[in-house]
């Protein structure tokens, strides 16, 4: 079976074997429970076959126009051509795809549903902030247990939106809201580098937006210790890895890897100095990711701020494996 996510910036695959067997809740292993799953079970993990991602933009400028560029979209028809041929090669059966933030957002959307189901021949499913956040903590909180305490704070921070999900077993509470790296640099940090200015506007945009999104899921008196904070997508795991000052992109490094906010804020003070030709020279760095990555990593440190969290786990499990999860 296969999942796939295409959000704003990126198109991911997950072609994965799936056992139907159901493990004990005190073996400590495993994925993260399937929705509506009986207590004290969860879900036997996920045994990745193919994982790749393609950058193809899919969001360029649907801030500004509401629309996809048919640029854009002939970017993803070629990365899912690709995809069709290695579901061919592998003989999957169940395939699920799902569109996220940019799909929802453009009045256009029935065209890339069109060229989807003709490259694929599976229609893509838009879903809403709500389920997008469902499978986000499916797929982010398994193996967590071991190494970082209940309750979870999820963010995922993707390109044109974020989501906030709360929640130990199951999602308590969840919400999306409308700030991600590709947007936030579309709408401020045109300059290459940043200027102040673009900056400290970026930054009052996110601040409002985060306030809003963490006195949803955490509750206006956020009472109680603050949870665990698990950090999902690109962003993140790219902050980390030069937080690491790893010499390539080890994902095997960056799963479960813990950053302090003082790194955080490090790395996001750096990235915004940078044009974005020296950030192509990080080891870690994606090419496709280096003109937004300091978005990411300035929503990033606005979430910790906000959150009063003192450390962020890197996660390289997140929607896609929820998609995955959610085919059993």
């Amino acid at each position: 079976m296969a999942g796939i996510d295409c959000g704003t910036n990126a198109v991911r695959l997950l072609i994965a074997d799936l056992p139907d067997l159901r493990q004990p809740a005190e073996s400590g292993t495993g994925s993260a429970p399937e929705a509506g799953s009986p207590a004290g079970s969860v879900a036997a993990p996920l045994t990745d076959v193919v994982r790749r991602m393609e950058i193809v933009r899919l969001g360029e400028g649907v801030d500004r126009t509401r629309r996809l560029a048919p640029a854009a979209i002939e970017r993803t028809r070629q990365a899912l051509t690709g995809y069709a041929a290695e579901l061919a090669e592998h003989g999957v059966e169940r395939v699920r795809m799902c569109a996220t933030s940019a799909s929802r957002d453009a009045g256009n959307a029935d065209e890339f549903v069109a060229m989807v189901q003709a490259t694929l021949g599976v229609t893509p499913e838009v879903v809403t902030g709500a389920e997008e956040a469902r499978l986000t903590f499916a797929g982010a909180v398994g193996g967590l247990a071991a190494t970082a305490p209940a309750p979870y704070l999820v963010v995922d921070i993707g390109g044109g939106s974020s989501e906030f999900v709360v929640g130990a077993d199951t999602v308590h509470r969840a919400v999306s809201v409308d700030v991600g790296c590709v947007r936030m640099t579309e709408r401020h940090l045109r300059a290459d580098p940043p200027t102040v200015a673009q900056i400290a506007a970026a930054e009052g945009d996110i601040a409002a937006a985060v306030d809003q999104a963490l006195s949803v899921v955490l509750g206006p008196d956020r009472s109680g210790p603050p949870p665990t904070l698990v950090g999902l997508a690109g962003s993140v795991t790219t902050v980390a890895g030069i937080a690491l000052r790893l010499d390539s992109y080890r994902a095997d490094r960056l799963h479960h890897a813990r950053i302090s906010y003082d790194q955080v804020a490090e790395v996001t003070a750096d990235l915004l100095a940078m044009p974005v030709g020296q950030r192509l020279r990080i080891p870690v760095m994606h090419p496709g990711r280096a003109d937004v990555i300091a978005a990411g990593a300035l929503v990033l440190r606005i979430v910790m701020e906000r959150a009063d969290v003192s450390s962020v786990v890197a996660s390289e499990h997140d929607i896609l494996d929820g998609i995955c999860l959610s085919l059993r």
